[in-house]
């Protein structure tokens, strides 16, 4: 193509170099990543965002390094965003970054020791390092590129900070800009979106803040079209139906809203923390409060405290501070007071990895309580169904009087995905309170015998009086020890489940009704995997998935749908011994938490792949996973 230009609210920019290769593909990957702290995690969501709303499927993950100041230019802080577009829906990550925006070789490398590139890879790295001052930065830039040269990428030197500096007085405060206008070039993103796009990400910013971001885009836009010989066309395929764009977390929060829940009680923790952002600044329009507590256990008490006064509250958390909570959890249940708690996994043992997926939680969320103590347990699989979730888990835990889990992580918490816009429905919410006098002789547990279930007393409430109490009572309320009342209640309680799993349908198997192999996942794996099972079932392979949303209760069936296949696995991001390593037998090895209830709920001889990377799943794994299971001889 010949020289032209674009458009934009701020002006014409300028395309002056002759006949770029425009490359056409369904789908592609990029990375943005520089130090903590220059804002790549920004470009890359500015940059997500605007192809949702383009029309194109999305799914990003973001790259956070553990610390929250890393060291500046070392491989463990790498910092930024990855994207994947398509020109269909996109689930998960993939497998393989095709282009890379990097400020730096040290952030780079990380990247390429973790085999995160594509041979082919294309790397737009910034070039100051080769002429700094310092000489023994210009060494490790020298070993770098030496060691970025054992694979056949195509490197593309780019002036980053001279350029930016020409706008700004600090380039870390403005090369995220410039390679989001890179980008834009390089991908044919609109600039008008772009600009709307800034000035809601720096809402909170002045309006000079905007101006320079906006003239930073400019400057590198124009940099690619007059240096780059390349392009890369993801046609976009707008959906006939209004779509929104967002991250996990704030679909959790919108969910809350939606749902008509009044009080999110929580202790900042990441990756979970967002939520309240996002609520801080909307819940209170619609009547809601946030609440942060002085610990976890606080947080967790206040949010008893509402519902126990007539309100279904929510408490929001990962993996330490669910541990802090445990015993007021308990109190909920032996109570039997509604709650919903989220946990938005993230990497363990004990405060583990802060900002990498996991999906450890699931026994913990299950049975992380003294004594017998039923719960309902609720895991999203998308962004969309983190919004879902929400309505269902405020729902439930009103109906049956009980604590409900949302498990959610770190992959769901900030990746962002477009889905249909939701149509609002008035039964999503709570219905009115009935604070009418309690008949006479009415009991706060007079409990169904076929279903568990009793009357919700609400503080305040004529004839309604009792006292509250976490030790073993009777349908009075009243502290008991008589072996009689305490097995009534549990059974009681436990019930509950019985009857809630009686509600729920069967899961229908994706792929196929029977084969060889069974596939099956929970939470954000769901992409991966169905992705996984496309590729070996277009090889040939009789292999199916199974995705399940209810954990406690489990959806009713499986024993069943087991039975119709060879053999069945679990697909897991959470730890397993592997047979054959020092010491570990098929007596003695560990399974994966999936694994592990499937086999107890089932008696099926399930076995498991589970990695702990840090990071989400690649498709291609699995499929490699998936040749080896079905091989004779093979192994998970």
């Amino acid at each position: 193509m010949g020289a032209t230009t674009q458009e934009s609210a701020a002006g014409k920019v300028a395309i002056t170099r002759e006949n770029p290769v425009v490359h056409v593909r369904r789908e592609h990957t990029l990375e943005i990543v520089s130090d903590s702290g220059e804002g790549a995690q920004k470009c890359g969501q500015v940059f997500g965002a605007v192809s949702a709303k383009m029309g194109n499927g999305v799914w990003t993950v973001e790259i956070i390094p553990a610390e929250i100041q890393p060291p500046a230019r070392a491989p463990e802080g790498a910092s930024g965003n990855r994207i994947r577009i398509g020109s269909g829906p996109v689930t998960n990550w993939g497998d393989q970054t095709d282009l890379i925006v990097a400020f730096n070789e040290q952030v780079l490398l990380a990247r390429h020791r973790l085999g995160a590139l594509a041979d082919d890879a294309v790397l737009l790295l910034e070039d100051m390092w080769a002429t700094h001052d310092d000489p023994e930065i210009r060494s490790a830039w020298t070993a770098g590129l030496a060691e970025l040269a054992t694979k056949p990428y195509r490197l593309v030197l780019v002036p980053m900070e001279a350029i930016c500096l020409t706008v700004v007085d600090d380039a870390r405060k403005g090369k995220n800009m410039f390679a989001l206008g890179m980008l834009a070039w390089i991908y044919d993103r609109d600039l008008d979106r772009i600009d709307a796009q800034i000035a809601h990400a720096f809402r909170k910013k002045s309006e000079a803040v905007y101006q320079r971001s906006v003239s930073l885009v400019r400057l590198g836009y124009t940099w690619a079209a007059e240096h780059l010989d390349f392009r890369v066309q993801v046609a976009p395929a707008p959906s006939d139906r209004p779509m929104v764009v967002m991250n996990g977390n704030e679909a959790l929060g919108m969910g809350a809203i939606a749902s008509g829940m009044e009080l999110c009680a929580m202790y900042p923790i990441t990756p979970a923390t967002s939520v309240s952002h996002f609520l801080s600044e909307t819940f209170e329009r619609y009547g809601g409060i946030v609440h942060q507590a002085e610990d976890e256990i606080a947080a967790a008490g206040v949010a008893i405290g509402a519902s126990w006064a007539g309100k279904v509250a929510f408490t929001i958390t990962s993996g330490p501070g669910l541990a802090l909570k445990t015993e007021f959890i308990g109190l909920a249940i032996m109570t039997e007071i509604p709650l919903v708690v989220v946990d938005v996994q993230r990497g363990g043992q004990s405060t583990g990895l802060p900002t990498k997926v996991e999906q450890s939680d699931l026994l913990a969320a299950l049975y992380a309580q003294p004594g017998d103590a039923p719960r309902i347990v609720l895991a999203p699989a998308t962004i969309e169904e983190c919004f879902h979730v929400m309505i269902t888990a405020r729902r439930l835990a009103e109906a049956f009087r009980t604590v409900v889990y949302v498990l959610s992580d770190a992959n769901l918490a900030t990746g962002v995905q477009p889905f249909a816009r939701p149509q609002l429905d008035e039964r999503w919410q709570a219905a009115p309170l009935d604070l009418g006098a309690v008949p006479a002789g009415a009991k706060p547990y007079a409990w169904d015998s076929a279903t568990g279930l009793s009357p919700r007393f609400i503080p305040g409430q004529a004839g309604g009086m009792h006292t509250l109490t976490g030790l073993s009572h009777d349908e009075g309320s009243k502290v008991a020890y008589s072996a009689g009342v305490h097995q009534r209640g549990s059974t009681m309680r436990s019930r509950k489940l019985a009857v809630l799993q009686s509600l729920l349908r069967p899961p229908v198997p994706y792929g196929a009704e029977e084969g060889d192999l069974l596939v099956v996942g929970w939470g954000s794996t769901k992409g991966a995997i169905e992705e996984a099972v496309d590729r070996a079932r277009a090889k040939g392979l009789r292999v199916a998935a199974l995705h399940l949303r209810f954990l406690s209760p489990l959806e009713p069936g499986l024993k069943t749908i087991f039975a119709r296949f060879a053999k069945v696995t679990t697909v897991e991001i959470n730890y397993s011994d592997t047979i054959g390593d020092p010491y570990v037998t098929a007596e003695n090895r560990r399974m994966g938490q999936l694994a592990w209830l499937l086999r107890a709920a089932t008696l099926v001889d399930v076995d498991c792949w589970t990695r702990v990377p840090g990071e989400p799943l690649h498709p291609a794994d699995i499929v490699t996973a998936i040749h080896g299971m079905l091989t004779a001889g093979g192994a998970a």
